[in-house]
């Protein structure tokens, strides 16, 4: 078995915070600043990822690679560093909004720090895709992105800096984009789920993307920047952009008719397109038919925010003590606790469950501070939020046991190390 990556709390880069940074409104901006997994210290909308964050980070992008790969979705990357002309030939460089970061090298060439990649994927395929045998396929990146926000907020919900998944895809057919697009809305709400969200898959409006069918996916909570209406009769619902509007001026469900909507707040976790033809007319990204006729290809793409997902999965999954991270997403499985260290046989006990939980394959963060009161290292466990908790002490060392609990649970109870062995697999 490959051996886990843990770590000592005593060297981590990033502690824990006492204070309330000032003009923190999220609950998981808050968190995520005490918890010491982000830090903000550069400028309004850009933020450091702290070791722990960066590992949440890190494990929400493999939840994504695993089910985007499922449906055959292929890795590339592609560059932040986008040309002019490309955007010039897309019809974007001027309209795209909020407006492109631009920057000109020492040869007075143009530039722009990308926002999204539907010229640059649109580029690659054009010049790969020959004929429909090479139909259909998609293809996806996980990497930087740039959007000039006028006004950042609610930490990593809006940010001008940001990680983002985008997949595209390309099929000859309506049939063959419409077969994809059920898949990629199945690996979305997968997705979703293993990061703690149930999410309300909503109409919503193609904005700068372009394109005529488009679906969000929403985390219902009262932080959310947006407003969707949803139809209690047949559950349709659908971005406030989008929404009908009858006679006395009630909402209106698009599907069924009822008036029985009701707003909700909600945050947009991912977004997908059907393109169709909106780049590929544009920039001639075409394929020859079985009959030998020149056809356009038809598109689609599909995007995740990482840092607002994360962001979001704290939103959803927390409590008044701190984080509840899903177990798919936690920074480690266990947070090992040392209590009356000072004592040899207790750090004794301590240091071989650590190593014997790391060379197992369990990730554990492990506090090994001296000069901290219990109280503190366990409201510090509580504020971080890893699924299992394990504290050692004089009095578990007496009885030959560990003391247990799981972080969404109140109550801890004493077992073995064979008990807990059986539980942590």
């Amino acid at each position: 078995m490959k051996k886990a990556f843990s770590q000592r709390y005593s060297n981590l880069l990033g502690k824990s915070i006492k204070e309330t940074p000032n003009g923190v409104e999220a609950q998981s901006h808050l968190l995520l600043l005490r918890g010491g997994f982000v830090d903000s210290a550069l400028a309004a909308g850009i933020y450091s990822f702290l070791p722990l964050g960066f590992r949440v980070h890190q494990k929400i992008a493999e939840v994504i690679r695993e089910e985007i790969n499922n449906i055959g979705g292929q890795e590339l990357l592609m560059p932040v560093l986008n040309s002019k002309n490309l955007w010039e030939e897309s019809g974007r460089w001027e309209a795209f909004v909020p407006p492109l970061f631009k920057v000109t090298d020492q040869f007075d060439r143009e530039f722009c720090l990308a926002p999204t990649h539907e010229e640059i994927i649109s580029d690659i395929a054009r010049r790969f895709i020959h004929s429909y045998k090479d139909l259909p396929f998609s293809a996806y990146h996980i990497q930087d992105k740039f959007r000039n926000e006028k006004r950042s907020s609610g930490g990593l919900l809006r940010t001008r800096e940001f990680w983002m998944k985008d997949l595209y895809s390309f099929h000859t057919d309506q049939k063959s984009l419409d077969d994809f697009y059920a898949q990629a809305k199945q690996a979305y709400t997968n997705i979703f789920n293993r990061c703690g969200i149930e999410p309300v898959i909503v109409s919503a409006d193609s904005g700068s993307i372009g394109g005529a069918v488009s679906n969000e996916f929403m985390a219902v909570t009262e932080i959310g920047e947006d407003r969707i209406a949803q139809c209690q009769k047949c559950n349709w619902a659908a971005n406030f952009e989008t929404f009908k509007e009858g006679e006395e001026k009630k909402l209106v469900c698009a599907q069924c008719g009822s008036t029985d909507v009701k707003e909700i707040r909600a945050i947009e976790v991912g977004h997908i397109f059907q393109l169709g033809t909106t780049y590929s007319k544009k920039m001639d990204v075409s394929f020859t038919s079985p009959e030998g006729k020149k056809e356009l290809v038809l598109m689609g793409c599909y995007g995740i925010g990482l840092g607002r997902l994360l962001a979001t999965s704290v939103e959803i999954n927390h409590d008044d003590k701190g984080i509840v991270w899903p177990k798919d997403i936690a920074p480690f499985n266990v947070h090992l606790i040392g209590l009356n260290l000072e004592d040899n046989k207790v750090k004794e006990t301590t240091e071989k469950l650590y190593t014997n939980l790391t060379t197992a394959g369990i990730e554990v963060l492990y506090d090994d501070r001296e000069d901290v009161t219990a109280g503190v290292k366990l409201k510090d466990a509580d504020l971080i939020g890893c699924p299992y908790r394990v504290v050692i002490s004089k009095k578990t060392v007496e009885e030959n046991k560990l003391e247990f609990k799981l972080r969404k649970e109140v109550e801890s109870r004493l077992i073995t190390e064979d008990e807990f062995s059986k539980i942590i697999d």
